[in-house]
């Protein structure tokens, strides 16, 4: 897996995969949240967006990284008393494998995720920093627009 490979692990919150619901534990409230992710590896990317998560959603939003190009696996995923720990690995769909490794904290309004991600290309270990910041900015989502 080359440098921009390892990037591609983090868009943090492409965070998207089929992930199970937590038991009994609230992680974040539904609604339209303002999220940035900032990936740090050779060089560094930050991208803010705003988006909509529903109650559907909440649990694949903060259960790990994982996306339709990388599968990840977390056997270690707790998410208690506002923290978090994961530590899993990912793989892509031509068999690069990286570590994930991540900590943060998270309240029915804010979420925070520190990611470091290990892998080896063609001998040469790299390493990828990311951290996502989130916070609900609104409980309802905005309207789509209609199309005319």
């Amino acid at each position: 897996m080359h440098a921009k490979s390892a990037l591609a692990l983090i868009p943090v919150l492409a965070l998207l995969s089929g992930a199970p619901a937590l038991a009994q534990e609230q992680t974040i409230l539904p609604g339209y949240w303002d999220v940035t992710n900032k990936v740090s590896a050779i060089i560094s990317q930050t991208k803010t967006e705003k988006r909509c998560i529903t109650p559907a959603e909440v649990s694949k939003f903060v259960m790990g990284p994982s996306n339709r190009h990388y599968k990840c696996d977390y056997p270690t995923r707790v998410f208690k008393d506002g923290k978090i720990r994961l530590k899993g690995d990912c793989a892509t769909k031509n068999g690069s494998k990286a570590s994930v490794e991540a900590t943060g904290t998270y309240s029915p309004t804010t979420f925070t995720m520190n990611a470091k991600i290990s892998t080896v290309y063609a001998g040469v270990p790299l390493s990828a920093n990311a951290i996502t910041t989130a916070k609900r900015i609104a409980e309802s989502c905005p309207a789509k627009p209609t199309a005319d």
